[in-house]
């Protein structure tokens, strides 16, 4: 019976979910138009009317996430009593950094901070108050809040998996909430509402990842700039990443992840070096100095009195708390599977600290020399952000060197986002099982090509418009779910903290007997 029940619950998970992306896949592709009306609608509604339940929700989890650190639940291991670690730390850390690094860094590190200099939230533009708010809100945007949401998702997994003996399912993360609710049509309610949400989260690192792709082709060597080259493009690295998701090359997806850290290392590295790098350190420290000290307001201010920044807010921080909450599971899966052994304080203080200091880095280095150029080139200024990177790249030394290191290095985390993505999408639709079909990772592949591609058609004439309400749209639900994990995590693991403090203390005591005796 467990058997056959166990067949049921994967095919309904499946079934429903890859129902719900293919209708919507046929209804972008048959209504382009109407499709990103219709989420720009949506998406507007959600910003306007749920934006505060957003930057509250955010700063909540980021309050936890800290408390842990803090708590005596840290003391706790994510594995049984005994368990090590998997992987050296420097090999962890590596690891923790590799899952922060993505198309989007390359994508806004050098734009957003760019984009906020000449439309900053409260500043007037290109002053030096706008320089400092662009840094600070690009601090803001890849800061605490977005990995503080991934831990959260990945203690819940990693500690109902590797301490209580679950499977790899959300939905049974919420057992301790739930009960047994979670093996009927509940937890296949929240399999499913995670499964969306994963793939418009991943839909729309790929879309992003064509549209700059297709941006440094056209600067590069004048290929057009179009739906038609993004779909192309899309349709080549679909090849490749399936071609691996089926004959299972998982050493090829290492070495490219390892491709991936060097790529990125040098890339950073050269741009401190060739930009201007006494004002890069500059901008950091006061950028780093001025984002905390603003930490509380900003993680909570709406803006319901400043329409600049109301606006500012709409465009730009609502749509990352979107977008990151739709990645959680994906990234949350990943740094679960890898965290096994660490314990929760080890694991909650190294989340807060190796990725956020990255992303300060990033767009320290990329986003003051990005600025710096535009001042003395505008034309940068007036660029797409899709091809702002590469025009930044032509006006400081070794040029063509650092613009093929940027494209391999977006087509590369392409592949391995797409191919890792298959693998967790095949692994929520089987039953938590961590050798998933390659006919069900197949299905997401395409599926999450296919979805990318509509999102494209139906994003105006960037492309990105649709993208953006997609990860706000598919947020919303998704995000209760992490709610109730926050809360199950916290019950079981709290529970469990009193008794074995319980069973500790009788133990010292014990010893503390013996001595005596």
């Amino acid at each position: 019976m467990e058997i056959i029940k166990t067949e049921k619950q994967f095919s309904s998970v499946f079934v429903y979910a890859s129902s719900i992306v293919g209708l919507l896949v046929i209804l972008g592709a048959i209504f382009p138009t109407a499709f990103g009306e219709i989420t720009g609608i949506i998406s507007t509604w959600i910003t306007k009317t749920f934006g505060w339940y957003y930057m509250l929700l955010y700063t909540v989890i980021l309050g936890f996430a800290v408390f842990l650190i803090f708590s005596p639940i840290g003391k706790l291991t994510l594995g049984k009593p005994g368990d090590k670690p998997e992987f050296r730390t420097v090999s962890w850390l590596a690891m923790l950094f590799s899952a922060g690094m993505g198309i989007g860094l390359v994508f806004y590190g050098a734009s957003e901070p760019i984009a906020h200099y000449l439309a900053p939230p409260t500043a007037s533009p290109e002053t030096k108050a706008a320089m400092t708010e662009a840094f600070r809100s690009s601090f803001l945007d890849y800061g605490f809040h977005p990995w503080a949401v991934y831990g959260i998702v990945a203690l819940g997994l990693a500690y109902s998996q590797f301490r209580k003996g679950e499977n790899g399912l959300i939905s049974r993360t919420l057992r301790p909430i739930l009960g047994n609710k979670v093996e009927g049509p509940l937890g296949v309610t929240v399999d499913v509402l995670a499964v969306f949400a994963t793939i418009i989260g991943v839909a729309v690192s790929l879309g992003i990842g064509a549209i700059q792709i297709n941006g440094g082709l056209n600067y590069l060597f004048g290929i057009p700039n179009n739906k038609g080259i993004q779909g192309i493009i899309i349709l080549v690295v679909t090849v490749l990443f399936l071609y691996s998701a089926w004959s299972g090359l998982s050493k090829g997806i290492q070495y490219l992840s390892n491709l991936n850290m060097v790529l990125a290392g040098l890339l950073l590295l050269i741009m401190f070096i060739v930009g201007p790098t006494l004002f890069i350190l500059n901008m950091m420290t006061s950028g780093i100095g001025d984002y905390l000290n603003t930490l509380i307001y900003n993680s909570l201010d709406v803006a319901p009195l400043n329409k600049q920044k109301s606006d500012w807010l709409e465009t730009w921080t609502i749509y990352y708390w979107g977008w990151w909450m739709s990645w959680s599971p994906f990234v949350g899966i990943f740094i679960a599977r890898i965290s096994k052994g660490r314990t929760i304080r080890e694991f909650s203080a190294a989340v807060l600290g190796v990725p956020v200091l990255i992303s300060f880095i990033w767009f320290s280095t990329f986003g003051a020399t990005g600025i710096k150029a535009g001042q003395s080139h505008n034309a940068i200024f007036k660029m797409p952000p899709e091809t702002q990177l590469f025009g930044i790249f032509n006006e400081i030394p070794f040029s063509i060197v650092l613009s093929i290191i940027a494209l391999a290095l977006i087509a590369s985390f392409f592949i391995t986002s797409a191919d890792s993505a298959t693998f967790v999408l095949g692994m929520q639709t089987s039953y938590g099982r961590l050798n998933p079909s390659p006919f069900v990772k197949i299905v997401w592949g395409v599926s999450l090509s296919a979805i990318a591609y509509v999102l494209l058609l139906a994003g105006g004439t960037t492309g990105l418009d649709a993208l953006q309400s997609a990860a706000i749209i598919s947020a919303l639900p998704f995000s209760f779910v992490v709610i109730l994990m926050m809360i199950a995590f916290y019950k079981d693991a709290n529970r469990e903290r009193k008794y074995l403090g319980i069973e500790l203390q009788a133990k010292r005591q014990y010893r503390k007997e013996t001595i005596n005796k």
